[in-house]
């Protein structure tokens, strides 16, 4: 029996699940609403910062008037409070579930992976995963109190395997990768069975494939547009609403930068180009987790029209279906 039969079996839905996934600016939302539309269904963002509410223009969500089908995963929680990938996979899980006894199609869209994979996946969650991680608060607050170099160089003596897998600024992999040396376990480890996880849910992956230096300049004209949206008036929102500790975390790519700008740390110009610069190594990042998973089929999106595009995803998503009956 294979494995999309087995999955299945084990999480029956009247259709698969359809992953939108990619980059960062790689056009994941628009084609996840036309594909919604088109196969009468709705959309779950897999997205680690769109969940927080108030973290709209910085985090690219969809605002409200240009939802033309309905979306879930959006303004979960308040920027700052824990969340973690075993939550999502309840949360998408039930979503799926719900959806399908609608009569309707999951869409899962988003570039966080571990999200996707969380949610189609049948990775297992240490029970500490959960909110209340006595584990995860301390080091969260040694990270703020001494700062991440500081907190990467304490792992790099404990853990030196997982150190070198992760960059000092990735303060919540590196928090992560201390839980699990409380669980018994390491990053490395983890990182490592990561490509012989089943799937649980049955799904079909589609992916946004961009040129590098095309999406590069698509993030810059992004961020720029960010700006004139109003991104400065967000986060001074944010700010007088108590949440500088969520907006400043370094995960928080967009505000944190802004932030500093609006202390006095450096220029607005200046921040602009940090957040550009973050973004671009995201993407990167977020290329290379994509890369890995040969369930994908991809799609060339530099250029394309909108029409085109979702032609082409939904001829995928056919023709998928029809080699998994």
């Amino acid at each position: 029996m294979d494995a999309d039969v087995v999955s299945a079996a084990l999480f029956p839905l009247a259709a698969p699940v359809v992953c939108v996934v990619g980059p960062t600016a790689s056009g994941k939302t628009s084609l996840a609403q036309e594909l919604a539309l088109a196969l009468d269904g709705e959309v779950v963002s897999a997205d680690s910062m769109q969940i927080y509410r108030g973290m709209d223009i910085g985090t690219g969500k969809l605002p409200c008037n240009e939802r033309l089908a309905r979306h879930h995963g959006f303004d979960l929680v308040d920027p700052g409070e824990p969340y973690s990938a075993a939550l999502f996979q309840d949360y998408a899980r039930s979503c799926f579930y719900a959806i399908d006894a609608r009569g309707r199609r999951s869409v899962l869209c988003g570039g966080t992976g571990l999200y996707v994979r969380a949610a189609i996946d049948a990775y297992e969650f240490p029970a500490g995963e959960q909110r209340g991680n006595v584990v995860r608060d301390h080091y969260d607050t040694l990270a703020r109190e001494q700062g991440a170099d500081a907190l990467w160089s304490l792992l790099k003596t404990r853990d030196p395997e997982s150190a070198a897998l992760l960059p000092p600024a990735d303060v919540k992999r590196v928090v992560r990768a201390f839980e699990l040396l409380e669980d018994g376990t390491t990053y490395a480890a983890q990182r490592a069975k990561l490509a012989s996880i089943p799937q649980l849910v049955p799904a079909i992956f589609i992916g946004l494939a961009v040129d590098p230096l095309v999406l590069r300049a698509r993030i810059d004209a992004r961020v720029d547009a960010m700006f004139e949206a109003g991104l400065v008036d967000e986060v001074e929102r944010l700010l007088k609403g108590g949440f500088r500790s969520g907006i400043t975390a370094p995960q928080a790519i967009g505000y944190k930068e802004v932030v500093a700008a609006l202390d006095g740390e450096t220029s607005m110009d200046e921040a602009a180009q940090r957040i550009k610069t973050a973004t671009h190594r995201y993407a990167k990042r977020q290329r290379t987790w994509f890369r890995k998973d040969r369930r994908i089929n991809w799609i060339g999106a530099d250029f394309p029209d909108a029409a085109s595009l979702t032609a082409e995803a939904l001829a995928a998503v056919r023709s998928a279906g029809k080699r998994e009956g």
